[in-house]
């Protein structure tokens, strides 16, 4: 029996790719320890194919502490030492350093905001995702003045590997925005 499902095309047949395009990917997330999963997992993609990070996100995940910015924020230099050296995941000491830095300050978005969700939802209109229409993946924006805006905030703040086209498709992973293709049975 063969697969009727439409999917957008970019996941393929890769069964990991179609699970997260299934399961995950365009779903609006509410979870701070989620958007900081992901915060973590967009800022090592960069440079890199989203395919190579979804290999190595249970790398990641025991690699920094199931993800617990708490946990994260206080890595030592020997603990980033140690998880450069773990081919579970990309073996860049820039991003692994960055990803402790990154959870100084999300805790401290946090603290601002009351969660990092409203803080990101500051910059949508009305703090609400946008579903947007598209019928090609060409149709589909690689940034937007949202995250732009977004980006140019974060790296204000310290925020590194995480520019404008990494903070779209952060907003797309996390349901930001839905830039499901109209005929994709997983719209929104």
């Amino acid at each position: 029996m063969s697969d009727t499902t439409n999917r957008c095309p970019w996941c393929g047949n890769d069964p990991l790719y179609v699970k997260y395009h299934d399961t995950e990917w365009g779903k609006q997330v509410t979870d701070d320890r989620i958007l900081f999963e992901f915060l973590i997992l967009e800022s090592a993609q960069a440079g890199l194919s989203w395919i190579t990070i979804l290999r190595k996100r249970e790398g990641y995940r025991r690699l920094f502490a199931e993800f617990d910015p708490q946990k994260v924020a206080l890595f030592t230099n020997e603990q980033m030492d140690s998880i450069v050296q773990d081919p579970a995941i990309i073996r860049h000491r820039g991003k692994v350093a960055s990803a402790v830095s990154n959870a100084q300050i999300f805790l401290a978005i946090q603290k601002e905001f009351g969660s990092f969700y409203n803080y990101l939802y500051s910059f949508m209109p009305d703090q609400r995702p946008l579903r947007n229409n598209l019928a090609t993946l060409k149709d589909a924006p690689t940034r937007t003045a949202q995250s732009d805006a977004l980006s140019k905030d974060l790296k204000k703040r310290g925020i590194k590997f995480f520019g404008t086209t990494i903070c779209y498709a952060f907003m797309q992973a996390v349901g930001m925005v839905d830039d499901h293709l109209n005929d994709c049975d997983f719209k929104n």
